[in-house]
């Protein structure tokens, strides 16, 4: 409902068929109000009129008329298309009004909706660098990674290569030892993953479980004669030796043979030093390979003999080894016993060994090496006779040069057929066969 207020004098009242309450106010009132839209009338009896919105919702309306002449105030009824055209236009401003207040709620509504959507996009954005800063710490992390994996790549291939240097080596070696029995050679130079103390002495790393005798290969199970490889514990350098498995229990390494005179014993240091011949006919193993089997222990020494009568006769030597080249390859035995008179020990223990070709004059005589002393009661490495009688004429009038056990025929010309010399381990036990 709307109040309508008319400024006029006084002294007027006016009744409404309209039911339009008319408040009288000074016209100055009309300016101290809050929302004000004035209009002009329609002709020169409807004057001004204003409007306010109240606090409840009510419409406030005030009109201003002109006094007309003769003192009379105008007939506020002639302006009544007037103001039904303002209350008209008041109604549309109410639903304007109205449409302004959804179309504000709907865009605070949205706005809400929009601060929700960026909020969730900070959050999203957030995560994302987040995510971001995440990735480029395993990216970083994945690229260490990459740097450590090269590196160990690189490593590989050079073990690699040494792996096959080591097996190229070791398939050589493994050609030569492929009798020995359980027993993996594999001579190597020091590399960076051995420990220092296998550094300082790698070969014996790695042949340390090897036979380093016949006896060894005996214990393994092994009762059979022939050629095997082995490694002797002080030299660390594998060596084909033959074993004699047979007499007297086996386990036999056998240091020399003279069978048939195939082989000449006529030799140089260098010759008796490295070992010749044939291990399946007759040869000298070696003084270098003799010093290293004998040195590792206690052994003893076993000597065949055989005369052209087809007798048999041995002796044997509790106690034996040689010393190394650096000593003239010096003889310690002692401990005689066996089934003929000792020719060996009481008169060449502690000599050194001589050849034709270290100035020795015995050696030149006898044309071999051995221990001589002054000159020699055996010289198994002599000049071999076939028949066994010989004479100084034979070879020259300086003396005996044949294979000589002297104590058997008492004579220095009786050159032996056979003869064997070994050696095993002063502790060897037989053992029953597996």
């Amino acid at each position: 409902m709307s109040l309508l207020s008319l400024t006029n004098p006084p002294s007027w009242s006016v009744c409404s068929a309209l039911c339009i309450l008319i408040v009288l106010l000074p016209e100055a009132k009309a300016d101290s109000l809050n929302t004000t839209i004035q209009r002009n009338g329609g002709g020169s009896q409807c004057g001004e009129y204003t409007n306010q919105m109240m606090e409840d919702g009510m419409c406030r309306l005030v009109a201003t008329l002109p006094q007309l002449d003769e003192q009379r105030c105008p007939d506020m009824f002639r302006c009544t298309d007037e103001v039904s055209y303002w209350l008209h236009e008041n109604e549309e401003r109410k639903q304007q009004i109205v449409a302004l207040k959804e179309t504000i709620s709907e865009l605070q509504e949205e706005l809400r909706n929009h601060r929700h959507r960026i909020k969730v996009l900070e959050l999203q954005s957030e995560e994302r660098n987040n995510l971001n800063i995440s990735l480029e710490h395993r990216f970083h992390e994945l690229e260490i990674h990459y740097a450590e994996t090269t590196t160990l790549l690189h490593l590989q291939g050079t073990l690699i290569l040494d792996l096959q240097n080591q097996l190229h080596n070791l398939t050589l070696m493994v050609d030569k030892v492929k009798k020995s029995p359980g027993c993996l050679i594999n001579i190597v130079r020091p590399n960076p993953l051995m420990s220092a103390q296998e550094a300082l002495h790698p070969e014996i790393q790695h042949v340390r479980n090897c036979p380093i005798d016949c006896a060894s290969i005996y214990y393994n199970g092994v009762r059979r004669s022939g050629l095997y490889t082995v490694v002797p514990s002080l030299a660390g350098m594998p060596v084909e030796v033959y074993c004699d498995m047979d007499t007297d229990g086996g386990g036999w390494t056998v240091i020399q043979q003279r069978l048939d005179g195939s082989v000449s014993f006529d030799r140089s240091w260098r010759d008796y030093r490295d070992g010749f011949g044939d291990l399946h006919s007759e040869f000298w193993l070696g003084n270098e390979h003799i010093h290293d089997l004998s040195t590792q222990g206690d052994y003893s020494l076993r000597i065949d003999l055989e005369d052209w009568s087809n007798k048999h006769k041995h002796a044997f030597y509790q106690s034996f080894s040689v010393e190394d080249e650096e000593h003239q390859y010096r003889l310690h035995v002692s401990g005689f016993s066996g089934t003929v008179m000792d020719s060996f020990s009481w008169y060449h223990d502690k000599q050194g060994f001589s050849t034709p070709d270290s100035g020795n004059i015995c050696a030149e005589i006898s044309h071999g090496g051995w221990w001589y002393n002054q000159c020699f009661y055996a010289n198994l490495n002599g000049v071999y006779y076939r028949g066994g009688h010989y004479t100084p004429k034979g070879r020259g009038p300086l003396g005996p040069d044949g294979i000589v056990w002297y104590s058997w025929k008492d004579s220095d010309y009786y050159s032996l057929r056979k003869v064997r010399m070994m050696i095993r381990p002063h502790s060897f036990r037989t053992r029953l066969s597996p």
